[in-house]
């Protein structure tokens, strides 16, 4: 375990579209403890703690496998002056660290890793972060119905072990993971059919159920950012808490 990060807030933020809820964030003064690159993320983000790239150097470096990120990653890669976290090292990435894999299965008890978001909520887990915020980790889109990347679920599954050890989870307001995009009505399956439909909510005892009717729901249409000269009075977009 990594004592450093004990208690610890942090940012795991990766490349899909809800990627722009953890640059609003910053502009909204959120603070992490660290933040966290997942692979190109690496070439976008002014200040990171830690990355995580699980592919071999040699996919950047010694292939074109990486498609239109492959210039800014040969680019990056040498120069990164934090910690990467891969599956086995490379003298042309200095920065290049071997992930502790053995030492995080063995304490944690399972070896379900099918992508890099994965490998870095374990990490998170078994390092006993306080917090951990996900950008950017979408798989899904409301716009696309018919496009899914793989690897939600193992990363869902991480997820769940992070609540369970009572770690608290935050997701962003954009992205389908955990259903965060999903309205707040249609988020209970079955329940969702009714006219009053059962709903969930937290606050500081927990986890709420309640009908809709129950409570009361305030639309809240401002936009978010500086619209000309005048400054109005925006509300931060806050990542949803489970």
């Amino acid at each position: 375990m990594s004592k450093e990060l004990e208690g610890k807030s942090v940012a795991v933020v990766a490349m899909g579209q809800s990627q722009i809820d953890f640059h609003l964030s910053q502009v909204h003064s959120a603070f992490f403890d660290e933040v966290w690159a997942i692979n190109a993320m690496i070439g976008v983000l002014p200040n990171v703690d830690r990355a995580f790239i699980l592919d071999p150097m040699t996919r950047f470096l010694d292939t074109e496998d990486a498609g239109p990120m492959t210039e800014m990653m040969r680019r990056t890669l040498p120069r990164v002056d934090y910690p990467i976290y891969s599956c086995e090292l490379d003298n042309r990435v200095p920065a290049v660290q071997e992930y502790p894999l053995e030492a995080v299965v063995k304490d944690l008890g399972c070896s379900y890793f099918n992508n890099t978001i994965a490998y870095a909520v374990a990490y998170a887990l078994w390092s006993k972060v306080s917090s951990i915020s996900i950008f950017g980790v979408d798989f899904t889109y409301k716009t696309n119905m018919h496009f899914a990347e793989s690897g939600r679920a193992c990363v869902e599954f991480w997820l769940s072990k992070c609540i369970g050890a009572e770690i608290d989870v935050s997701i962003a307001p954009r992205s389908s993971l955990l259903d965060t995009d999903i309205d707040i009505k249609d988020k209970l399956y079955g329940y969702h059919r009714l006219n009053d439909p059962k709903i969930t909510y937290q606050n500081g005892a927990g986890i709420k159920v309640c009908n809709l009717s129950d409570i009361q729901i305030e639309k809240n249409n401002k936009p978010v950012g500086i619209i000309g000269r005048e400054d109005i009075n925006l509300d931060p977009v806050e990542p949803e808490k489970y």
